[in-house]
């Protein structure tokens, strides 16, 4: 049984009918298409599934699109229905607005699953009998192992910055690989860490400076310190526009010593600074941000919904090899003469993992250096 299902049609998310003599004006099934995308939530999650509501697909009849129409038709049919059914013969397509493209080459947890029990687990097998949830487990942890450097579990956020000047933290968040601001012409702008401030946990005080509590007898604190309080809100950027405004106060002068001869590479540049408190989930950011695009790339630990946990090809026998290593070291069924043999295996195939996903191509490296003081020639 091959990997692809379905049509190549049905992959980049549309579907094609001509219109028949049942389906035309007249007909017992008049205006109605069944729609037939496979669902492959057990498989490879490679293909487009069904929409859920109108608002998912584009209907087009005689290359012209059309608002006429339903779906589904009933809670229990995925059933196109055109309110105006149209003459035998026309064509009509019915294209999803978001198909889900690319992802061919990745497997899904379930399946790796599945094949890692047919392939080592029983009698005359390494290993000779394992609890499924206990492989559910392992390869669980062999997905956020593998995540951090060997996967492709770069993602990216997009949002516009509020008055608070916080973004919130993705929920799959395990490290940024940048931070930036996007401009009008599109182009994104590296935004630097701030090494010089935090957000320390801020206290609550009384009058007389003492502690103050709540009814349950803990400290009662603030939701951001006065420290990035005072620090967003004299933001060095807000004094690029008007040089006289560096001088100001002596505390803002000497934030932005080494500005000018580049010492500092957050004080060399005016696109802004941000700060993670990943105690409180947010990313803070400088005044002059306020109302901007900010774009978060981030790694992601692969584990945040059950359709992200997904593995590509390339990794694939580095997570058996991975989930098998894990089973033998905590498992007494395991014979332990087989466990340093699997831990080698395990580590000669997450470097051919890293190699084949390492995605370098010389063309592009040498282009980037040439932007740089040694001459390359090729």
């Amino acid at each position: 049984m091959p990997l692809f299902q379905g049509t190549q049609q049905q992959y980049y998310g549309s579907q094609g009918f001509t219109t028949s003599a049942a389906q035309a004006t007249g007909g017992a099934n008049a205006g109605e298409y069944i729609l037939t995308f496979p669902e492959n939530e057990t498989l490879l999650n490679n293909l487009a599934t069904m929409p859920l509501s109108t608002g998912d697909i584009i209907v087009t009849v005689n290359g012209t699109a059309t608002t006429n129409f339903t779906f589904p038709k009933s809670n229990t049919t995925d059933t196109v229905v055109l309110n105006t059914p149209v003459s035998a013969g026309v064509p009509v397509i019915i294209s999803l607005s978001n198909p889900d493209l690319g992802n061919y080459q990745f497997i899904s947890l379930q399946t790796i699953i599945n094949n890692f029990i047919i392939s080592y687990v029983g009698k005359d097998k390494i290993i000779p009998r394992v609890r499924r949830a206990d492989v559910a487990y392992h390869a669980q942890r062999a997905i956020q192992e593998l995540s951090y450097d060997t996967f492709k579990s770069n993602k990216s956020q997009e949002i516009e910055i509020p008055p608070s000047l916080k973004m919130a933290l993705p929920h799959d968040y395990v490290n940024y690989v940048k931070v930036c601001y996007v401009d009008n012409d599109g182009v994104e702008r590296l935004l630097y860490p701030a090494r010089k401030t935090s957000n320390p946990t801020a206290i609550l005080q009384a009058g007389d400076y003492g502690y103050t509590f709540d009814n349950a007898g803990n400290l009662s604190v603030a939701s951001d310190s006065d420290t990035w309080n005072r620090y967003r809100t004299n933001s060095i950027n807000e004094s690029v526009s008007d040089p006289e405004n560096y001088r100001k106060n002596e505390e803002d002068y000497d934030i932005l010593e080494g500005r000018r001869y580049g010492i500092e590479p957050e004080n060399a540049q005016f696109n802004g600074i941000f700060y993670i408190d990943e105690k409180q989930g947010y990313i803070h950011v400088s005044g002059s941000l306020s109302g901007k695009t900010i774009s978060l790339k981030y790694i992601s630990d692969g584990l945040g919904t059950e359709d992200e946990m997904l593995v590509h090809k390339f990794a694939e026998e580095a997570m058996y090899k991975s989930i098998a290593y894990a089973i033998a070291s905590t498992h007494t069924s395991v014979l332990p003469n087989y466990i340093p043999l699997l831990k080698r295996e395990r580590f000669a195939s997450i470097r051919n993992a890293k190699l084949r996903l390492s995605n370098i191509k010389s063309e592009e490296l040498a282009q980037v250096m040439r932007g740089k003081s040694k001459w390359i020639k090729h």
